[in-house]
């Protein structure tokens, strides 16, 4: 931990030499509070000692001993003689949080400006572990929905999904007219929260012919949860799989720190 000025940007550094009203051992407090909270620097991490802090950072050793004081104040190290100061925090990643209109409003447009081939759209007892997830009976029927989307005549994503609540019949034309955010809107099926979760795997046989590469090509793996409340109890509504081929789709987030 001797090279501590190395886990940090010019720029954060830069923020510790400029003459603001600010202290400057709350400067290097808040750096350092930082970079424990976001896990650069790890639970049971030893920190620097006072004088390695005063030397890295060109600060006094008064000022490098008020910053870990209150540090460990906020118990985020622990302080034992003769064995140092070691981080005591420990961090746990936390989902990235966005606007839920503004990610509707992505997906929809997204469906808007590519083409489908619905290979699937019956009502359907779901799996037991979709069962599960949508809390139905074992005989309640859901709407199963599978489709390809096209760009430019290429295949980028293959999707697979469960729905319950719907109220009206629906079939493939529909789909193929509409996405499904615009279906459901229409029967009420209004949406509250939506959880996703990204993460990749390899093509199947079914999933190489339909997206149009190799079996066990990687792919990018997208399973959504999207949650509509009742009677002030929240519930699961719809439950997706998609597939995308990664040289044909891209999720990009363009997210703005909270200062």
């Amino acid at each position: 931990m001797n090279a501590i000025a190395d886990l940090f940007s010019d720029a954060a550094l830069r923020a510790l030499e400029r003459d603001t009203p600010t202290p400057l051992y709350f400067k290097l407090y808040s750096l350092l509070k930082g970079a424990i909270l976001d896990g650069t620097i790890e639970n049971g991490a030893q920190m620097p000692t006072e004088q390695q802090l005063a030397e890295t950072f060109g600060v006094s050793r008064i000022t490098a001993k008020r910053a870990m004081d209150e540090l460990a104040a906020e118990e985020l190290v622990e302080r034992r003689r003769g064995k140092g100061t070691h981080v005591t925090y420990e961090y746990s990643p936390r989902p990235v949080q966005a606007p839920l209109v503004g990610m509707l409003q992505e997906i929809e447009s997204m469906a808007r400006h590519s083409d489908v081939k619905v290979l699937k759209c019956r009502m359907q007892v779901p799996p037991a572990h979709i069962r599960e997830e949508l809390g139905t009976g074992g005989n309640d029927k859901v709407l199963q929905l599978e489709r390809v989307r096209y760009r430019e005549g290429q295949p980028f994503g293959y999707y697979m999904s469960w729905t319950a609540g719907l109220k009206k019949p629906v079939g493939k034309r529909d789909f193929q007219k509409s996405p499904r955010l615009a279906i459901f809107r229409k029967q009420g099926l209004k949406i509250s929260r939506v959880t996703q979760t990204i993460s990749a795997t390899a093509a199947t046989a079914q999933l190489a012919d339909a997206l149009d590469t190799k079996v066990g090509a990687p792919l990018l793996s997208l399973v959504r949860h999207s949650f509509r409340t009742v009677r002030g109890q929240e519930q699961l509504t719809d439950f997706l799989q998609v597939y995308y081929h990664p040289d044909r789709f891209q999720y990009q987030m363009d997210l703005t720190l909270d200062e």
